[in-house]
């Protein structure tokens, strides 16, 4: 980690990256909230908020800007900072963008069975790829960052801390002011995948600290298959290991610091072949492609949908599109890939 001295000059260069983040999300507007029409229960509302709508095209777009900021108010980059980061695509996608927008040079260390299309986006926004085999990619981030005098941005370690899980335009906060309107306004479930932990730790702390506008609502996390959060969340234990998820962006091969496990009320373990086939299923009624940690959440929707069903209840389940299925034509909406996945 690099520690500026925080001269006049650095200070002032301190201001203007700062003021040119915000100055981006001015620009952009918030993403918008889906409602599905194929709800398969009357009294059930069924919601996707589109992360995919961000200029970086995905969820990863607000932890990036979350942990640029927390960075460089920490005083951890400065003009001349490297960015290094360990990431399965979108949030690299997404922290070269930042990157891009500050001038500063971005390294995103990747598994080295990272989509394609992933890869030739980092690189158009002027990012380096650096592949490694999946399970090196924490210590190759670091070792690259010690060499080159950079900063590891780290979005295991720093995700769940970065962003203000009280408010301030967090995805919790606009969940609940787009809902305001519906027919059942207060979700009964917010269910959201776990690659980091982040966005789970900031819905989940929301949902409890907005407690007169939330107390109904539930946080359910789903977990691929080859991910240690769901054995984690049951046990309590810190020492789990496993292959590592093959939905790219959710799931880890060990326990990420971000993942906050008290905030969770429920855990839904999601097989990879349900996975692809509810985001093509959704891809067909949405009109476009979704990426399959969508599906992975729409399998966790339908579950407590037809749960709530049986039990009479009314309500409302809200999820996410997490990023386009465009990044994802040589595997899930490639046929030949997928009669030898998705089954």
């Amino acid at each position: 980690m690099t520690v500026h001295t925080p001269t006049r000059s650095c200070r002032d260069w301190l201001d203007w990256a700062i003021g040119e983040i915000e100055a981006d999300r001015q620009r952009s507007a918030d993403t918008h909230l889906v409602k599905l029409s194929a709800s398969p229960h009357a009294g059930i509302d069924l919601y996707l908020k589109d992360e995919s709508s961000h200029p970086s095209g995905s969820l990863k777009h607000r932890l990036a800007r979350s942990l640029f900021l927390y960075a460089l108010c920490n005083g951890w980059i400065g003009p001349d900072t490297a960015v290094i980061e360990a990431s399965s695509g979108s949030a690299a996608i997404s922290e070269a963008y930042f990157a891009r927008l500050l001038g500063l040079k971005f390294v995103a260390v990747v598994p080295a069975t990272t989509a394609p299309a992933k890869l030739a986006e980092i690189e158009r926004l002027g990012g380096t790829c650096h592949p490694v085999p999946p399970g090196d990619i924490y210590a190759a981030a670091q070792k690259l960052a010690d060499e080159t005098g950079g900063h590891y941005m780290d979005q295991f370690t720093y995700a769940e801390r970065a962003t203000d899980w009280r408010g301030n335009n967090n995805i919790a906060e606009s969940i609940f002011e787009q809902m305001a309107s519906e027919r059942h306004p207060v979700p009964s479930w917010i269910v959201v995948g776990a690659g980091t932990g982040g966005t789970s730790a900031t819905i989940g702390r929301f949902i409890r600290y907005r407690r007169t506008c939330c107390k109904r609502t539930r946080l359910a996390v789903v977990d691929p298959e080859g991910s240690v959060f769901a054995e984690h969340w049951e046990t309590g234990r810190t020492d789990l290991k496993a292959s590592g998820s093959r939905i790219e962006g959710i799931g880890r091969p060990r326990v990420e610091p971000s993942f906050q496990r008290h905030v969770i009320d429920r855990m839904i373990p999601v097989a990879d072949k349900d996975s692809l086939a509810a985001a093509r299923a959704v891809s067909i009624e949405l009109g476009k492609r979704v990426g399959p940690s969508t599906g992975t959440n729409m399998v966790g929707v339908t579950l407590l949908a037809e749960e709530m069903a049986k039990r009479g209840e009314e309500g409302s389940i809200v999820s996410l599109i997490c990023d386009s299925g465009e990044r994802y034509l040589d595997t899930l909406y490639d046929d030949a890939w997928y009669a030898a996945h998705g089954n």
